[in-house]
């Protein structure tokens, strides 16, 4: 194979920065991302700019920001749009897509989304895509699409946990492009830890509902802790099985000599509240929903943390195309929003004009139970603060630094008037940058 780099994409499904081991949760068992972690890069701080599947993977796969592509829960992403597939495919990489999809924009209410087939012409231009719109059920999991050779497949059930065989088939693909000495861009994108929280048994067995350690910020109250310590086993049992399957394919690329010249970056969507501040699921601003993990790692002796003072960049959305492409020294073209933080991996530790903070967004009410249902505009900022607002209404502001599990809200709290001004202004910069059309509160 040659000197080019290769990138794989691991991405799952509603699991919160805060659930690994390297991130200090005590009930997380993730050796493997732990060690990516140990000799990658830890973004600690990467959000999900929009804490909700379709929005967040429209974003991802298009490089534009979410009011730009996919606005919503079960809209479909423009095949009109350029994605991330044509460029690598313009720089002679193979390109294949395995997994979750969610951007064909099925609704539920018509069928089942794991039995609908998404068009040849609605897969982004993936050289192969073998996955589903959307499915709720990991022992159920159904895939259809094409291969590299034009082949077309009917939706087929896989014959195991979802993400298991959704590894086995990256794992073979890896081993083809290795046979055929091809570079490649590969996603593999699986539905856990996304609820239903059941995992395999052998893994379901290590999580006692009882024992869990739950985040200071979940109150008191006996029907929500309950709900909390009984969904988290489940969450915990599939995060490991996941770690397990990370640890199948770094595994892989070592036995097939091209550890080194691949680039592993696994990240989530969004999070998951579990109880904190009362709420489940996601679609709230507060940390649980928004942070995501975020790991770069390639070949297992590299760097070994060399890079940590980047743990605090606020890797959104919209930056994990570029950086792809960065890592790859390929430009990035002029359509993408995000910035690219390939250097924080490849080059001595410096970042030109980064970001100093993340756009926050929820565009169109979600309609889904245990959320915010309205629309909302946020930023995070490098420095530790995090400011909300919704439509002509201020909302929430915490300092981090000293309130990480945002039980202070100082919005309105005059105390604090001149710095709500200075976060006003840097969130209705984002808003004009960006070309949002959100109606923002006078401050």
């Amino acid at each position: 194979m040659n000197e080019k780099t290769n990138i794989i994409w691991i991405m799952v499904d509603q699991m919160r920065s805060q659930a690994m081991g390297c991130n200090g949760d005590p009930n997380a068992i993730t050796p493997n991302l732990d060690q990516m972690a140990q000799y990658g890069v830890n973004f600690r701080n990467a959000v999900g700019g929009f804490p909700l599947c379709c929005p967040y993977r429209g974003a991802l796969i298009s490089g534009v920001y979410p009011h730009k592509c996919v606005p919503g829960h079960e809209y479909p992403l423009s095949s009109e749009l350029p994605s991330v597939a044509d460029v690598f495919n313009g720089n002679g990489y193979d390109t294949a897509y395995f997994g979750k999809w969610h951007l064909d924009g099925w609704h539920e209410r018509d069928g089942r989304a794991a039995l609908h087939v998404v068009p040849r012409d609605r897969r982004a231009r993936f050289n192969t895509w073998l996955g589903y719109d959307n499915n709720n059920s990991q022992w159920d999991c159904y895939v259809h699409g094409h291969d590299e050779d034009g082949n077309e497949y009917e939706p087929y059930q896989l014959p195991g946990f979802e993400t298991d065989c959704l590894t086995d088939m990256l794992i073979d693909y890896l081993k083809v492009k290795v046979d055929k000495d091809q570079n490649f861009f590969a996603v593999l994108s699986v539905q856990p830890p996304h609820d239903p929280y059941t995992a395999p048994a052998e893994y379901m067995r290590n999580y006692n509902p009882a024992s869990l350690k739950l985040r200071p910020n979940v109150p008191c109250i006996p029907g929500v802790i309950d709900q909390a310590r009984r969904e988290l086993a489940g969450y915990y049992a599939l995060i490991e099985n996941i770690d397990m399957n990370v640890g199948r394919v770094v595994d892989a690329l070592h036995a097939l000599g091209i550890d080194e010249s691949t680039q592993v970056i696994f990240f989530s969507d969004h999070g998951d509240m579990h109880g904190s501040h009362g709420q489940f699921r996601k679609m709230t601003p507060h940390e649980e929903s928004i942070r995501v993990p975020f790991l770069m790692f390639g070949g297992r002796s590299k760097y070994n943390g060399r890079f940590s003072a980047f743990n605090h960049a606020p890797v959104n959305h919209v930056d994990v195309a570029p950086t792809s492409l960065g890592l790859c020294g390929i430009e990035v073209p002029h359509w993408m929003e995000g910035y690219d933080y390939s250097a924080a991996r490849i080059n001595k530790g410096e970042l030109l004009d980064p970001p100093d903070s993340a756009y926050l967004q929820s565009v169109v009410p979600t309609g889904h139970g245990n959320s915010v249902d309205k629309p909302w505009r946020g930023i995070v900022t490098v420095d530790g603060w995090k400011y909300v607002c919704l439509e002509n209404c201020e909302w929430l502001m915490f300092n981090l630094n000293e309130d990480p599990y945002e039980q202070r809200n100082l919005t309105h709290n005059s105390q604090y008037r001149e710095k709500r001004r200075e976060l006003m202004a840097r969130l209705k910069k984002w808003v004009v940058d960006t070309d949002d059309n959100f109606k923002l509160p006078d401050v």
